[in-house]
């Protein structure tokens, strides 16, 4: 059930009076415009989204070299 902001406003105000509603209806709508506006500066675009994939996988790459030399030099170690 979709509710229009006329129809909230038109149930509001035989409640709470005319100022009040019209008050609590531009209140709402204002938090609702700043919330969403607050969400579209945290979405990523596809070229963001791939700089940190990239980021990743070179990142991971050095992981594992890491891990593997340090694997082999432990081996080396308890060989001799």
């Amino acid at each position: 059930m979709d509710i229009t902001a006329i129809d909230l406003y038109n149930n509001l105000r035989s409640k709470i009076g005319d100022k009040e509603a019209k008050s609590l209806i531009e209140f709402v709508e204002t938090n609702v415009d700043q919330k969403l506006k607050e969400r579209k500066d945290f979405l990523a675009s596809k070229s963001d989204l791939q700089s940190v994939k990239a980021d990743m996988i070179k990142w991971m790459f050095i992981f594992w070299v890491g891990q593997i030399s340090v694997n082999i030099a432990l081996m080396v170690l308890f060989l001799k």
